[in-house]
């Protein structure tokens, strides 16, 4: 049981800014009508929608409830300005939901296509940046190491715009990762800013999977270590580095050119270009 309305909404708030919160229920809280879309059409598992009564009858809104309702999801409607106290956006949302987190386990891990690896990425920014990237680009996963950001941080899963339920999400650590695409013989490849081979210049149409580092600090040596190679991309000015989510974006969709050019030689869509 949800609890009284001031239940509900404590709880809410509590789900938001709390990550030991969300990760000893298994919960995070969506805010908007996109996520809340998204989280409907990948078949998540809700726990709740909760509604602003003021919009309840504006057409996006009334049609997310409509289909909630067909899915038996529970949908509370909450005076106006309650979910703007709760919301972790500046921009007020006018419905929330609660929805169980949507997690792979190592041993579910797709290695077959092209996997990236999140290991002390901190700003949750660059994670759904990443996270959109991956899914635009055809990945066929996201995996957080480490002390990364929560996955599950309501920043994080705004700036994944719905694609946190597109493809398979895993939080591991490193190690456990690695052993899973070694087994199945993925090749692994750690960014570094100097001294890798560039992104174009291996083969990123088969199975493979990249480790992107910490924003200031990078993979160490030993993270590094643990894999087969190591990747930078070239750049031709003064900035010493790029940022996470877009080298991250860069090389992902690198992949995916190749992939394409693969199935159609004769079409050269690679950054070489």
């Amino acid at each position: 049981m949800l609890g009284s309305t001031h239940e509900r909404v404590r709880r809410l708030r509590r789900l938001g800014q709390n990550r030991s919160d969300r990760w000893e229920e298994e919960i995070c809280v969506l805010e908007g009508p996109d996520l809340v879309d998204a989280a409907l059409s990948s078949g998540a598992t809700f726990e709740a929608i909760f509604v602003d009564e003021e919009h309840v009858s504006k057409p996006v809104i009334a049609a997310l409830i409509e289909r909630a309702q067909d899915a038996k999801v529970r949908v509370f409607s909450l005076a106006s300005g309650v979910l703007e106290k709760v919301a972790d956006a500046k921009t007020p949302q006018p419905i929330i939901a609660t929805v169980s987190f949507p997690l792979t386990s190592v041993s579910k891990l797709p290695v077959g296509g092209f996997a990236l690896v999140l290991h002390e990425l901190k700003d949750p920014g660059n994670a759904g940046t990443i996270i959109r990237s991956a899914d635009a680009s055809g990945a066929s996963c996201v995996v957080f190491t480490g002390n990364s950001v929560d996955v599950f941080n309501p920043k994080v899963l705004r700036a994944t715009a719905g694609s946190v339920f597109h493809l398979p999400i895993c939080v591991a650590a490193l190690s456990d990762v690695l052993a899973r695409f070694k087994s199945a013989g993925v090749t692994s490849y750690a960014t570094v800013i100097n001294g890798g081979a560039s992104p174009r210049s291996v083969d990123l149409s088969k199975a493979s999977v990249v480790v992107i580092g910490n924003e200031s600090a990078g993979l160490d040596d030993e993270v590094i270590a643990l894999c087969d190679a190591s990747l930078s991309i070239p750049m031709d000015g003064d900035s010493e580095s790029l940022n996470a989510g877009i080298a991250a974006s860069l090389i992902a969709f690198e992949a995916l050119n190749q992939r394409q050019d693969a199935k159609s030689p004769s079409k050269s869509r690679s950054l070489k270009e």
